[in-house]
């Protein structure tokens, strides 16, 4: 059985791996000329169902707790050293708005806090703690993925767009985020903003949320004193640089989680548009002869998975179909 999977961020590539091991002769078609250059190159890659059930409906949470195991069995260097959720004293309320909205955690008081991160030690009095999540390195699992296809022996197709496919190309999965707008009209872009950082001044050991009313931040290790920050959240297709407005929150935001941040080297600043339906659930969706797997919004590294599971399905549906309907043809 043959598929051609379209674009090659987190969607692509893990529906192209879950073919590819259900025995699916794949071909991964992406219209850059190298990997990167999408929201996913850009995105925090945490892996935390239940923090994100703050504002996700229970679907996401639910289908997201399978997230953590496949990436760890399929990657390198998958922490589950859960996630820590801090508010400033002034602000304490935050926690129990986020304790309400959310399940699976346990409540840290300024030793715990301590306990789980020493250089945060009596700078926050409350906290949350969700032991069972952790955080991948979005860069390293994309280039993973990408070289267990090739091992597979999987047709890479770079700088090509996807258009004018062939009826060799077997069942085509879409999987170009915001680019498939002009398909999926309901699709709309929301703009994500981050900084990557080094410091050696401090030395998280798993990601930090630092709550806040107007500008919520998270801080996530990469290893050898990097940090990813991020990120915004803008109802906006526009890609561009990282505003100044933007890049004054996240530094301050990060200053207030620790002064050693306003002393860290700027590494990277970039921004991506995410995509996303009205309700922020991605979705598989059948047209036009093809499967769209889309609209993961802020969710990509969390729901690709069990959504590429879900197409996985319905390919292996088409192509049954497909066989049977030849068959008949035949007869």
């Amino acid at each position: 059985m043959r598929a051609t999977v379209i674009g090659a961020g987190v969607a692509g590539l893990v529906t192209a791996r879950t073919l590819a091991e259900r025995g699916a002769k794949v071909t991964l078609v992406e219209r850059s000329r190298e990997l990167g250059g999408n929201a996913s190159w850009l995105a925090g890659g945490m892996l935390a169902p239940f923090c994100e059930g703050e504002s996700a409906p229970l679907s996401v949470v639910e289908r997201g707790q399978v997230a953590i195991d496949w990436w760890a069995r399929h990657v390198p260097g998958v922490s589950r050293a859960g996630t820590l959720v801090v508010a400033a004293p002034r602000d304490s309320s935050e926690i129990e708005r986020f304790a309400a909205r959310t399940s699976a955690h346990e409540r840290a008081d300024e030793k715990r806090i301590a306990e789980l991160e020493p250089d945060l030690a009596g700078r926050f009095r409350k906290g949350l703690f969700f032991a069972s999540e952790g955080h991948l390195d979005p860069r390293t699992a994309l280039r993973a993925l990408l070289e267990a296809l090739r091992t597979r022996g999987a047709e890479l197709r770079f700088g090509e767009d996807g258009e004018g496919l062939g009826a060799g190309s077997g069942v085509i999965v879409d999987c170009r985020g915001f680019a498939a707008r002009a398909d999926l009209a309901e699709l709309r872009g929301v703009r994500g903003e981050m900084m990557r950082v080094r410091t050696r001044e401090i030395n998280l050991k798993r990601c930090v949320r630092l709550l806040h009313p107007r500008i919520p931040l998270y801080v996530v290790p990469r290893g050898d004193g990097e940090y990813m920050i991020g990120a915004t959240m803008i109802e906006s297709a526009e890609k561009g640089p990282v505003t100044v407005r933007s890049a004054i929150e996240l530094m301050s935001a990060a200053y207030a989680l620790h002064p050693a941040f306003g002393e860290a080297e700027i590494l990277e600043m970039g921004a991506g548009v995410r995509p996303a339906f009205a309700d922020n659930e991605p979705r598989v969706v059948e047209r036009e002869g093809r499967i769209f797997v889309n609209g993961f919004y802020r969710h990509g590294f969390l729901l690709a998975p069990a959504l590429a599971a879900r197409a996985a399905d319905l390919v292996f549906e088409h192509a049954a179909l497909q066989r049977e309907s030849e068959r008949l043809e035949n007869a």
